[in-house]
C-alpha cells in the first residue's frame, strides 16, 4: 500500500465552480493533481483504488477516483460517504492506495421499505453500481433512481470484506428492508 497521507476533506457539493451532482451519484473520490503525479511516480497498480480512514473515529471505506482536479490539500467526497466516515467538512481523512479482491458476491439491506416499490431493484442497482469502484461491507450507499435516493446497507461482500467491482461478474442478493415485517395470512 501506498500512504498519501492525510488531506482536508470538503463536501462533494461545495466543489467550487461547477455543479457535480454525479459525484453524488457514486462511490468515486475528487483528488487533487499532485496526487495523481505522486501516484504516476510510484507506478501504482490499476484500477486505482483507495483505503479511506478517519483517525479520529477509526472508521474505514474504500472508493475509486473520478478526477484529480480538486484544490491542493483538499479531497472532495460523496456525502454518503462522509457520513460512514463520520466527516465533517474541513476533517483530516488519511488515503491510502489499496488493491482488493474482484467481487463475487454481495447483500445489501434497503434502509427504508419504499424500496420495494421499485418495480426491479437488481437492475436499478446494477445499474446505479456503475459509478462506483468498489464496495466495503457494513457502508451504507445512496443510490438515486427516479429522483429518489435511496440508502442500502453493505451486509456481506465475498470473498473480502472489501472488494472491487470493477468489471466483475458478481451475484447480488438483498435482505429485508429495514423495518419490513411479512404480511400476515388471512
Amino acid at each position: 500500500m501506498v500512504s498519501m497521507g492525510s488531506k482536508n476533506t470538503v463536501k462533494v457539493s461545495m466543489l467550487p465552480g461547477q455543479e457535480r451532482q454525479d459525484v453524488e451519484k457514486g462511490g468515486k473520490i475528487i483528488m487533487p493533481p499532485s496526487a495523481l503525479d505522486q501516484l504516476t511516480r510510484l507506478n501504482i497498480v490499476y484500477p486505482m483504488l483507495f483505503k479511506l480512514t478517519n483517525p479520529r473515529e477509526g472508521r474505514i471505506t474504500h472508493c475509486g477516483v473520478l478526477e484529480f482536479v480538486a484544490d491542493e490539500g483538499k479531497i472532495y467526497l460523496p456525502y454518503w460517504m462522509m457520513q460512514n466516515l463520520l466527516l465533517d467538512e474541513g476533517d483530516l481523512l488519511n488515503i491510502e492506495s489499496a488493491s482488493l479482491p474482484v467481487a463475487t458476491f454481495s447483500k445489501f439491506q434497503p434502509q427504508s421499505e419504499d424500496f420495494l416499490d421499485i418495480s426491479n431493484p437488481k437492475a436499478v442497482l446494477e445499474n446505479a453500481l456503475r459509478n462506483f469502484a468498489c464496495l466495503t461491507s457494513g457502508d451504507v450507499v445512496a443510490i438515486t433512481y427516479n429522483e429518489k435516493v435511496y440508502e442500502l446497507r453493505v451486509l456481506e461482500t465475498k470473498p473480502g470484506k472489501a472488494v472491487s467491482i470493477i468489471e466483475c461478474d458478481m451475484n447480488v442478493e438483498f435482505a429485508p428492508p429495514v423495518g419490513y415485517s411479512e404480511p400476515k395470512k388471512l
